[in-house]
């Protein structure tokens, strides 16, 4: 099982779901609902119904579910996945993780993946965001020059 936003879906994304198919047979993903995404990290471009479809239409994705709102270990416990792969940059505590899986009875384990190294500025969602910024604001500090 993989968990992320997948708000602007990138290679690190990629890197990501296809160092966790590695793992096992079959890989499980769940997409962060919009109010989760938005108490932890921004406010989603994407709607939470966009990112599951775009992540469903991945050929390495096997199934893909969106999250639950109030315990993210409800999913965990009803896919029962053998393996739950996080993200190198994911805030995930696998030990608090792993404490709660053991209260559960949910006997799966945690690996935390190695970091993308693509070599692009374009591997995280925050730098696309950051580029297209940065883009728009050089485009109108050129055309207020074009207009003096």
């Amino acid at each position: 099982m993989a968990t992320g936003t997948f708000d602007l879906l990138h290679l690190g994304h990629i890197y990501y779901l296809r160092e966790a198919k590695k793992l096992g047979d079959t890989l499980s993903v769940v997409v962060s609902t919009d109010s989760t995404v938005r108490r932890l990290k921004h406010e989603p471009i994407n709607t939470e119904e966009i990112r599951l479809n775009l992540i469903k239409e991945l050929k390495i994705v096997d199934e893909a579910y969106l999250g639950h709102e109030d315990d993210m270990y409800e999913i965990v416990d009803e896919i029962k996945p053998d393996i739950i792969a996080l993200g190198f940059d994911q805030l995930h505590d696998e030990k608090n993780i792993k404490s709660e899986l053991k209260k559960r009875n949910i006997n799966a384990k945690v690996i935390r993946l190695s970091e993308f190294k693509g070599g692009s500025d374009l591997e995280g969602t925050r730098r696309i965001i950051n580029k297209i910024i940065s883009a728009y604001e050089f485009q109108k500090n050129m055309e207020r020059i074009e207009n003096k």
